[in-house]
Formats: structure tokens, sequence, C-alpha cells
């Protein structure tokens, strides 16, 4: 038990380190561009200790859109925060400092959790306490260091992993025209090989996700249902053993999150009979959040011809389809 507490104190001490660096991250950010009046430290300490409660799901109709209207409030509350904080960013970089603010608070819940148990198992003198926190370190401490690699890629605006999906639509609409849709999103009309795609992305090059359900749910409306697949391009959790960057397909709404944009996909898709396609591109939770490395570039490059190919199998001459390209958008533009 000693030998484990030990081990405990040392990641301790090491999430602690990371923790305080991540929040002098986000501190010299804010300074360097949003030209704060005052220190913004002590907003920057309130933020990262923000809470969002959940909706009572006991009873579970409409869960849905009490979760969505609580994570937007919180997104309004976020952003008017960053402007008190930082006045002089533009609107790219308060999405910048946003995620960046929201990387800190991550690591300080991390933090603050092991040390919870940490003290409650020295306290309590309980082995299995101590020996659980103990087996979950190494897990706990790459998650830790991947929101660290978040932080600096968040703070300089550099694309990460989790950009991918969003690169591929980026890559499919370069050169068309494009307009805002619903909240943080960009759509283009692309033909291709005689059909016409309604390429989505989230509006870089910002640290944005956007609302693509919303979006693909208005173009479906839009062109009342007559819509022959969508197809969504996003990153994925890789198994240990599995290359950084393959590429696989498959069927359904490819997007994480809290769940609320996939529940409007699916609600579109079902409506309408429509046929949804999934590309995949995989990576871990450090690819993920960290800047993006070049087998995950190089996979986008598969991921459009995948693409392409499956527009080709799957529908005809004169089709419309929707192609949503998901993931943080933070240093891809379109």
């Amino acid at each position: 038990m000693y030998i484990m507490v030990r081990e405990i104190e040392g990641s301790l001490l090491r999430l602690k380190f990371i923790r305080d660096e991540g929040r002098k991250i986000a501190i010299d950010t804010i300074k360097e561009i949003g030209a704060p009046k005052t220190d913004p430290s002590d907003r920057v300490d309130q933020f990262m200790e923000y809470v969002t409660i959940p909706p009572e799901s006991m009873d579970p109709a409409g869960v849905v859109w009490k979760l969505e209207h609580i994570l937007d409030i919180r997104d309004d509350r976020f952003k008017d925060e960053i402007k008190l904080m930082a006045p002089a960013a533009d609107a790219t970089n308060v999405n910048n400092l946003e995620n960046t603010l929201e990387a800190a608070a991550a690591l300080n819940v991390i933090y603050k959790v092991i040390r919870h148990f940490y003290i409650l198992g020295k306290k309590t003198l309980s082995l299995y306490i101590i020996m659980q926190i103990q087996m979950l370190l190494p897990l706990i401490m790459r998650e830790a260091e991947a929101y660290a690699s978040a932080l600096k890629a968040f703070s300089h605006g550099q694309p990460i992993g989790d950009g991918a999906g969003a690169l591929v639509a980026a890559k499919l609409m370069h050169g068309h025209r494009k307009k805002k849709i619903e909240k943080d999103c960009v759509v283009a009309k692309v033909p291709l090989d005689g059909r016409t795609a309604y390429v989505i992305k989230a509006e870089g090059p910002g640290g944005n996700v956007g609302k693509p359900g919303e979006a693909i749910k208005h173009v479906i409306e839009e062109y009342d249902g007559k819509i022959a697949t969508v197809i969504m391009i996003d990153a994925a959790l890789k198994l240990e053993g599995e290359k950084p960057g393959a590429v696989a397909e498959g069927i359904g709404a490819a997007i994480g999150g809290p769940g609320t944009e996939a529940y409007k996909i699916e609600e579109s898709i079902l409506k309408y009979k429509i046929p949804i396609n999934a590309v995949i591109i995989k990576e871990d939770i450090g690819d993920a959040v960290s800047p993006m490395r070049k087998e995950i570039f190089d996979a986008t490059e598969e991921a459009v011809a995948r693409v392409n190919r499956l527009i080709k199998e799957k529908t005809k001459e004169g089709d419309a389809v929707i192609i949503a390209g998901i993931g943080n958008t933070i240093g891809v533009g379109q």
C-alpha cells in the first residue's frame, strides 16, 4: 500500500504541474491576444471551476432538447466571459480561447478528482480505493498529457487530429462558394461526378465544432427529403495496435459529443428514409487533441477518395447528396 501511495503522490505532483502550466498558458494567451485592461488571473480561476449541471432525465421525454438548451447557455456564457477577459480578441480568437480555457478546466478537474481519492484513501486507510487509483493512473496520465498538448495547439490556433473530418470537407468545398448555415456551420454546393453534393463543416479557422446536426437537418428539409444519401466523415478512437490514420467505412451518424446533434441527424434521416454512410479516420485520444500529425493529414486524402467512391457506388447521376465533415475545425478554413 505504501508503494502504491508513493506512486500516486508522484503522479499527483505531475498532474498539479500540468494543471498549473495549463492555467499559465491560458492567462498568457489572453494577455497576448485580448489586451485585457486588468489581470485576467482571477477570472481564469473562476472559469476553471465552472460546472454544467445536466437536465433531469428521470422522465426522459424531451431530455435531448433540455440538454441542448443547457449546452447553448453554457457556450454563450463562456463566450461572454472570454469577451470580458479579452476585449481585443476577434471571433476566431474568442473560439480559440474558449477551447484553450476548456482544456485548462479539464486538467483542473482531473487533478482534483485524483487528489480527492488519494486523500480519501489515506484518510480511510482503504487499500481498495488506493488500488483502484493506482491501476487507472496510466490511462489518466495519458489523458492529462493529451490535454496538455491540446492547450498548445489551441493557444496557437493549430489544426488538431479531431479536425480530420473538417479538413476532408474543406478539401471538397475548396474553390466553391460557401454560405453560412445554422449555428457556426458553412455549406457549399459542389458538383461531383454528375451529382450535387452539399458539403457541410463547422466555420473555421477558429476552434469550433458548430451544430452539424442542425445544418444537415436544415438541408434535408430545404430539399423536402430528396437526398440520395448522407455521408459523414469524422475522427474515431483507434484500438491499440491499429495504425493512426487508418481509414474505415461504416453506417450511422459518425459524430461524438453529448448526443444532441446525432439525435437530430437520426430523426431527419428516419423521417425521409435516407441512407447514411460513415467514413472514419482512426486515432487515439492523444492524436485527437494534439496538433495534427502527418499520418492523419495524409489519411484525409484517402478519406476524400472513399467519399468519391461511395457517391459513385451508392447514388446515380442527378442525385443530391450531403457530405458532412465533423470535428473541431481549429486551424482549418473553408
